[in-house]
């Protein structure tokens, strides 16, 4: 098919939460939006949403996890919308789980989905936009790709691998001047279906740790770090200070976390052990279950991105004038002491 006048974009778990929510936002501004997820209502839905706002949408039943799988859909998009400009890497599966009590299969899945499934997309994403020598490729990552919290050992893991891989794959890029840009999104606790069919082995229900994020604010952030590309973008405040406390404190956030990480992804009820989880198969085949979760109450519509790289120079700047002003208070107290003066 000839290429259409409206850019496309692909969204990988695109039929619900985060990914559900990057996709119409794409569609809200009239992209073609390809669907990549493995629940048929939620993908029908999804497409439904996509043209509801004023986007043309397709959608492709796949396994990030299956490569193979993952070339047919963007093969399938392409076709359809002649080309592909944008590719949002989103999916993801997780165990909540002490890392004791989470099989080797376990780990396997969710490094198959979340770290793998990222690999093959871009995989999937380059070999498309290399001809043409444009693009970008979005990669959706956590705050906990730096800082690793308990219970979810598997998933931070999958999420630390991505940063490397992306980091490896952006000096490439530079190495031969590509003209495909490379960015990766650090995302803060988001209100998202994920909580009730993530699979768990907790006492109780699962919630997002607060502050918590409408994954619909956090779609336009994405939206922007599609069109801006900046190497990274961390999105919320906590995003901000869980890095940067990572970076600069590890040893006190590992007591932290120690002390306070198990409640604060626990709400008060119990757990309901006969629920089932999506960790290998999909729980959107017959039921919608859109964008949100069950958190719409204490969730916040509002976000604030920022490129790391401009709170690294503001913290810079602090530091640069605290110390000065330290040591123009120390050449006045000089100047004042008789004892040092003489």
């Amino acid at each position: 098919m000839s290429r259409t006048t409206r850019p496309t974009v692909v969204v990988t778990g695109g039929s619900a939460g985060i990914g559900r929510a990057v996709a119409v936002a794409f569609g809200r501004r009239g992209w073609n939006v390809g669907i990549l997820a493995r629940g048929r209502a939620g993908i029908a839905a999804a497409v439904e949403e996509v043209r509801s706002v004023g986007g043309r949408a397709l959608g492709y039943r796949a396994d990030v996890a299956d490569p193979l799988a993952v070339d047919r859909a963007a093969d399938a998009v392409a076709e359809e919308f002649g080309g592909l400009d944008v590719w949002v890497n989103n999916a993801m599966a997780t165990v909540y789980a002490e890392v004791q009590d989470t099989t080797p299969e376990e780990f396997r899945r969710v490094t198959d989905v979340t770290y793998l499934g990222q690999v093959h997309g871009t995989l999937a994403a380059l070999r498309h936009m290399r001809e043409a020598d444009r693009g970008t490729i979005v990669q959706v990552g956590s705050a906990l790709a730096y800082r690793s919290i308990p219970l979810q050992a598997a998933y931070c893991g999958a999420k630390s691998a991505v940063r490397g891989f992306v980091d490896s794959l952006r000096t490439e890029l530079l190495h031969h001047r590509s003209g495909i840009r490379l960015t990766m999104v650090q995302l803060p606790a988001v209100n998202t279906p994920q909580f009730d069919w993530a699979r768990s082995r907790l006492p109780r229900r699962l919630r997002p740790v607060p502050p918590i994020f409408q994954p619909d604010a956090i779609a336009e952030a994405i939206v922007r770090a599609a069109h801006d590309a900046p190497r990274e973008l961390w999105i919320g405040t906590p995003s901000w200070l869980a890095i940067l406390g990572a970076q600069g404190a590890p040893a006190f956030t590992d007591h932290y976390l120690a002390r306070n990480g198990y409640e604060g992804e626990m709400t008060d009820e119990p757990a309901d052990r006969g629920r089932p989880d999506n960790l290998f198969d999909p729980l959107d085949s017959h039921r919608d279950h859109g964008a949100h979760g069950r958190f719409d109450a204490q969730a916040t519509d509002g976000v604030v991105a920022a490129d790391p790289m401009w709170l690294h120079l503001g913290m810079i700047a602090a530091a640069g004038l605290i110390g000065g002003a330290a040591l123009a208070a120390g050449r006045r107290s000089g100047r004042r002491d008789p004892r040092i003066a003489g």
